[in-house]
């Protein structure tokens, strides 16, 4: 009995998992469908060719835990006139995770890093669920 309740628990708490563990849920199972749909995604947002050189492991903490931990895609923009290059992710969004949320930013100031767009995309979309 003990152990069929701690898995209806551990069942509930995935559904309910956001930051780090909700990445570990929402894994990608063609890593490189994922680059392509980014890229598209990059290129059409911001009107300029997007080449995927690598991506980068990014671990965002505030105040000791955890934010977000995930790759995040580096694109190297043709045709942009404000910036060289361009970070993007993706996510599980919606009812039930059906959906897929993209997360694009320039590499303008104050970005200069995967490390310092993750913050900014993560205020970026806390202001998109605001209104």
């Amino acid at each position: 009995m003990v152990r069929f309740a701690a898995r209806l628990q551990w069942k509930r708490a995935s559904k309910r998992a956001n930051g780090r563990l909700r990445n570990w849920f929402n894994v990608v199972e063609n890593k490189q469908d994922c680059i392509a749909r980014v890229q598209v995604v990059v290129s059409r947002l911001h009107n300029c060719g997007a080449v995927w050189p690598e991506n980068v492991p990014v671990h965002e903490t505030f105040r000791g835990r955890t934010v977000w931990q995930g790759q995040v895609e580096l694109f190297d923009l043709n045709g942009q006139p404000k910036a060289k290059c361009a970070y993007g992710r993706s996510h599980r969004d919606g009812a039930d995770d059906q959906g897929e949320r993209f997360v694009t930013v320039l590499e303008v100031p104050p970005v200069e890093s995967a490390l310092t767009a993750v913050p900014v995309g993560l205020v970026a979309d806390g202001k998109k669920g605001e209104k």
